[in-house]
């Protein structure tokens, strides 16, 4: 974001606007601001780094001179507080507020960042907030690979005022003008707006290590015109005659003849991308594990990629960003051997690290201080990281159904990170040769159009009894066929008979009295949770009846830990499970770990009561709750160090990273909030308001925006 003056003044139009900029606009951002004036909403579909935010600043800007609010939505809360920061800096902080679930600040600042999830709530609940709302921007618009959360842009759209101008922003998509139509049959006059063209040219290489010469040579990926490179399809031959003969089975580290190529090395590539000057560079590794371990890698083959005036520039913001934590904290997460990596310009990114260890690298990459970040790919969405290189290390990845090549869209958005404008003449994206895949297939990855943009709406059991609470049934199904869901969809009223199943289940269990709310509908009305029903049931009984507020916090855990696999972290010693209760100083004591453990199995029964009544009424089965971190949930809440938190998990679930117990303890903290608020039991109200404060301290209050 740009800075500009404050106050903005409402004579102070695109002309003002453009003059504070220090350089010119592209053609697709006059075009957006000619949209804009013309009172017209818009969606722009460019490609990551062309400067799509800033027609979002200029739609900031016109709501500003007139003397109305703008409201800046993202998927992510990592994405919110990055924007947030970035608004403070052009508008000054008394005059930006931040609402993320856990985080609440100046809520009624006329620049307000927030979740996407936040504005459908405040619709929902007809907030006074949207009181002299003029402009919502919707960042990364485009996000939908989250089952819950990928339908709230939708609902947002369809929900909003009429009168309120929306600001779509899309990574590249194959079918903007399908989104554009369905834009303006819900919102009117949208401008579609679609830029195909990079800022800056993306050279596509392919990286292979000769067994002959041992070198590590980049390759074209793609010739100039678009078609595979030669060299890469020689390889392809080389390798496929190297294999003729061998078993189906064969392994490329078992006996007989090697190939003639290899996968890089880490340091080999780090290595050529410098002797290149291609760095800095992201690395994509799509484990956190593996990220870390290529650093230790990296530093134990010697790599140091920074001066001493870098390296003293670093440790201070490393220090700075570390400051509030107490040295218990560091040593737990591994400080020393972190900050050695920083100092020698190479870092990890992933969601296993805590937030302060996550913007400490951010930071100092914006600031060209590191050199080689090796991330997953939740960097590629939306967190401004610009690199002069983006490498590939495996064209595959895990998903839902197993291990499958990445898709064009998937590769576009990892190398949109590559160039950056104003100091590249060129980006440079790197695919590592593998015996995965062929240097054909990944050619053809490259060369593909992106993807078209599919919706992921499907009615939730929230949304369900507010439109039942809103509006009559014919307009209730009215408002659904108004949705990119239905409008993309093939049968007829599909999300109607989803709203007609899921109000069958709310019917049976008592939310809903033919098409009236009852008092628990009423209740449920206010849960924005993926497991809203199940939270709704809890509140509905005794399970939460009398639980003081480390207790509570533990049983709401269950609904929102997510086991993950356990992997070993830096200097983190975790228990690991089967060690003997006694062993750790949980602060719980046996009584307050008997009460925690039937509360949480009181809250599995009534998940399975629910998912028994979804499956007679065909409803996706609410998932089922985890209680495996509702002890070391507990444990926090009743103080126990950020080092005996992770080890009572690791006593019960394995080896946690802190950044997952981290953004757990926010979690709960988000959903105690709104228990808070729900709550008809004043004595359950008040231990969740004091939950929230117990969760919210030390190494997981560390990265919030005002603390």
């Amino acid at each position: 974001m740009t800075p500009f003056s404050w106050p903005v003044l409402e004579t102070a139009g695109a002309a003002a606007f453009e003059a504070d900029l220090p350089f010119a606009l592209d053609e697709f951002q006059q075009e957006a601001f000619r949209a804009l004036d013309a009172g017209h909403s818009v969606l722009v579909s460019a490609p990551t780094g062309s400067g799509k935010t800033l027609v979002a600043a200029y739609a900031v800007h016109r709501a500003l001179c007139a003397r109305g609010k703008a409201f800046y939505t993202t998927p992510l809360k990592a994405l919110s507080n990055q924007k947030y920061g970035e608004l403070v800096a052009a508008y000054g902080e008394e005059h930006v507020g931040l609402l993320t679930g856990d985080t609440t600040l100046r809520p009624r600042a006329p620049v307000v960042v927030m979740t996407t999830e936040v504005l459908r709530n405040m619709l929902l609940a007809g907030s006074d907030l949207l009181e002299g709302l003029h402009t919502v921007v919707l960042d990364e618009v485009h996000f939908i690979q989250d089952r819950y959360r990928g339908g709230v842009w939708e609902e947002v759209l369809v929900l909003s005022p009429p009168e309120i101008r929306f600001v779509c922003l899309s990574a590249t998509v194959n079918n903007a003008d399908e989104l554009g139509g369905w834009l303006r049959s819900v919102r009117g006059d949208t401008t579609v707006i679609v830029e195909r063209q990079r800022p800056i040219v993306l050279r596509h290489h392919f990286a292979v290590h000769r067994r002959d010469d041992e070198q590590t040579p980049l390759f074209p990926l793609l010739q100039d015109n678009g078609r595979p490179g030669a060299e890469g399809l020689r390889i392809d031959q080389a390798v496929r005659r190297a294999l003729q003969g061998r078993s189906v089975h064969w392994q490329p580290r078992g006996r007989g003849p090697r190939l003639p190529y290899r996968a890089p090395l880490r340091t080999e590539i780090v290595d050529e991308l410098a002797e290149r000057e291609m760095l800095p560079a992201i690395v994509f590794i799509f484990s956190r594990a593996a990220c870390d371990d290529a650093v230790r890698q990296v530093l134990r083959d010697g790599v140091r990629l920074t001066d001493a005036a870098e390296r003293s520039a670093i440790r201070q913001v490393a220090e700075r960003r570390v400051e509030p934590l107490d040295d218990d904290d560091l040593r737990v997460l591994g400080y020393d051997e972190w900050l050695e990596g920083l100092e020698r310009g190479v870092a990890a990114h992933h969601a296993g690290l805590v937030p302060v260890f996550r913007e400490t690298v951010e930071e100092c990459f914006a600031a060209g201080l590191l050199k080689v970040v090796f991330a997953t790919e939740t960097l590629s969405l939306g967190i401004n990281m610009p690199a002069r290189s983006v490498v590939i290390e495996r064209f595959t990845k895990y998903g839902g159904a197993g291990r499958a090549t990445l898709t064009s869209g998937e590769y576009l958005q990892l190398t949109g990170r590559a160039g950056r404008r104003g100091l590249d003449e060129e980006g440079h994206a790197v695919v590592e040769w593998s015996t995965e895949i062929t240097f054909a297939e990944a050619a053809r990855v490259a060369s593909a159009p992106p993807p078209d943009l599919r919706s992921a709406f499907r009615p939730t059991y929230n949304l369900a009894v507010n439109l039942v609470s809103r509006f009559d049934r014919s307009t209730a199904n009215a408002v659904l066929h108004r949705s990119f869901a239905q409008w993309q969809a093939r049968q007829p009223d599909l999300l109607s008979r989803q709203l007609g199943h899921r109000v069958a289940v709310l019917e049976q269990m008592g939310y809903v009295d033919g098409w009236a709310l009852t008092p628990s509908g009423r209740q449920l009305s206010r849960i924005y949770h993926e497991a809203d029903l199940l939270i709704a049931e809890a509140l509905g009984s005794e399970v939460l009846a009398g639980a003081e507020p480390a207790v509570l916090a533990g049983v709401l855990s269950a609904v929102v830990f997510e086991p993950r696999r356990a992997r070993r972290v830096p200097g983190h010693q975790a228990h690991r499970r089967g060690k003997r209760r006694g062993h750790i100083q949980d602060r719980l004591g046996d009584k307050r770990t008997a009460e925690l453990a039937w509360r949480c199995d009181a809250v599995n029964v009534m998940a399975e009561r629910i998912r028994a009544v979804e499956e007679a009424h065909l409803v996706p089965r609410t998932r089922q709750p985890a209680a495996g971190l509702a002890t070391a949930v507990a444990s926090w809440v009743r103080g126990a160090s950020f080092s005996t938190a992770l080890e009572v998990a690791g006593r019960d679930i394995g080896e946690l990273a802190p950044g997952d117990f981290v953004r757990t303890m926010k979690s709960v903290a988000d959903l105690a909030q709104q228990v808070s608020h729900t709550a008809v039991d004043t004595a359950v109200a008040g231990a969740a308001r004091d939950a929230v404060d117990l969760l919210l301290r030390g190494v997981v209050a560390g990265g919030l925006p005002g603390t």
